[in-house]
C-alpha cells in the first residue's frame, strides 16, 4: 500500500498545488472556498516558520497532506506539536497515504524534542480508528472554544 508515495516539506513554490488540496480540506469541514485568503495564509505559515506542512506526493502529484503547528507544555515544560491538518484525496484514501504523513510528523516531534502531538477531530470522523491504531490515545481533558 502507499506505493510511489513520496512525503516532503512544503515550500513556498508549493503553495498554488498546495492551495487546491487545502481548500478541499477546508470545504470538508464546511468552510467556503476562498483561494486567495488560503494562499495567503499558507504563504503566513511557511515564511514565519509558523507550521510544518508535509505533503504526500505521487508521481509528484500532491494527493495528502498534514500541518503540524508548534506550541509548548508548561507542564511538561516541552514542545508539542499540534496535528492540526490531515487530508487525503478521496480517491486516494485507504492506501495508507495517512499513516505515512502521521508516522513522519511522529518522526518529526522525536526530532524537534517534543513530549506529545495532540489532534482534535470531528466526533464522526472515521480517521479516528486510524489514530488509535497508530498509538493515539484519547485525552482524559475536556476540548473547548471560545469563538471570536
Amino acid at each position: 500500500m502507499a506505493e510511489n508515495i513520496e512525503i516532503t516539506i512544503a515550500t513556498i513554490a508549493d503553495l498554488a498545488d498546495l492551495e487546491v488540496i487545502f481548500s478541499l480540506y477546508r470545504s470538508f469541514y464546511g468552510m467556503p472556498h476562498d483561494k486567495e485568503a488560503a494562499i495567503d495564509f499558507l504563504k503566513e505559515r511557511i515564511q514565519q516558520q509558523e507550521s510544518i506542512i508535509f505533503l504526500a506526493r505521487k508521481n509528484s502529484a500532491i494527493v495528502g497532506f498534514t500541518q503540524l503547528f508548534p506550541t509548548f507544555s508548561s507542564a511538561s515544560l516541552k514542545k508539542v506539536f499540534i496535528l492540526n491538518d490531515l487530508y487525503v484525496l478521496e480517491e486516494e484514501r485507504n492506501q495508507g497515504i495517512a499513516r505515512l504523513l502521521i508516522n513522519r510528523s511522529i518522526e518529526e516531534a522525536k526530532y524537534a524534542g517534543c513530549v506529545r502531538i495532540s489532534l482534535s477531530t470531528a466526533k464522526d470522523n472515521p480517521a479516528q480508528l486510524l489514530y488509535e491504531k497508530i498509538g493515539f490515545k484519547e485525552s482524559g481533558f475536556k476540548f473547548y472554544n471560545y469563538t471570536i
